[in-house]
């Protein structure tokens, strides 16, 4: 957001951030915030809301095996998926932490078939994905939280959907949580792409990488290949050309995950192509563009 027109803004978008390897997350968006001009600590006070969210999602899902959590709840959610008793217990940690931050007007999920207006007067909209790639939960594949922040036109306004109906440029903030053999939170607020680890025997996330940049080529392509035949023409001959000896720096490797944070996490990582083309099923495309 940053400042415009001569408005402050509670947001770190504009702070030239010298991140040092070590920092927690707690300490490095404080330090956003106190370089801020006129930042109210709200923004900040959000991100370690969803932090604390996301380490007592951590907590469950190392136990899953153990705790009874693997497997359907019995359900099927908005977007015509089974849900997991992770995905509600997931969506569920995550909006009454929201919830509770009283720093959202409105709250919008993945899982959910419509909005929950919060706090009236609130600056904020966050938007998740409790836990994308949750058909991998009981096969102990990666999984992950996907989440954006957007800041309300008019927080004096009654909160309404169309509150998260805004341009991606107006993300105030953005990141993702990777569960895999560690737990990382990657967050950028609009000055770098910064990674986080979970140390668990002090419940902290430590800065460990600082000012990630995609490689301008990598080496794999991610791709579903099982949707082969419902793609279209165009699709197929591009996919058959990226794995050709013809395609210039010889032939991509394939892999895929089939959970969007682990697939897109290595891509940032490794550099790469990740692609979920539009099929006969999905002929607008399966994945979801607020989270």
């Amino acid at each position: 957001m940053g400042e415009r027109g001569g408005a402050m803004t509670d947001s770190l978008r504009s702070i030239p951030l010298a991140p040092l390897v070590g920092t927690t997350l707690r300490e490095h968006v404080l330090a956003g915030m106190q370089a801020a001009p006129g930042a109210t600590g709200e923004f900040t006070s959000l991100l370690n809301h969803i932090s604390l969210a996301v380490r007592i999602i951590n907590a469950r899902v190392r136990q899953a095996g153990l705790a009874g959590m693997l497997g359907y709840t019995g359900e099927t959610n908005v977007q015509g998926e089974e849900v997991q008793k992770l995905d509600e217990f997931a969506n569920d940690v995550l909006l009454n932490v929201l919830q509770r931050s009283g720093h959202c007007g409105v709250i919008a999920s993945e899982e959910m078939a419509t909005a929950v207006l919060s706090a009236h007067g609130a600056k904020y909209v966050t938007l998740f994905d409790p836990l994308d790639g949750s058909s991998n939960i009981d096969t102990n594949v990666t999984i992950g939280t996907i989440f954006a922040i957007l800041r309300r036109s008019d927080p004096n306004a009654p909160p309404s959907v169309e509150d998260a109906l805004r341009p991606g440029h107006e993300i105030a903030g953005a990141g993702y949580v990777v569960f895999g053999p560690s737990t990382m939170f990657i967050l950028t607020t609009g000055q770098g792409v910064h990674a986080f680890t979970l140390d668990p025997t002090v419940g902290e996330f430590f800065l460990s990488m600082a000012n990630i940049r995609c490689p301008s080529r990598g080496k794999i392509f991610s791709v579903n290949e099982g949707n082969y035949g419902s793609w279209s023409p165009e699709v197929r001959k591009w996919n058959d050309w990226i794995k050709s000896e013809q395609h210039p720096g010889g032939p991509y490797s394939h892999r895929y995950v089939g959970s969007l944070v682990a697939d897109a996490h290595r891509t940032l990582m490794k550099g790469g192509i990740f692609a979920y083309p539009a099929d006969a099923r999905s002929p607008k495309g399966k994945l979801r563009l607020l989270y």
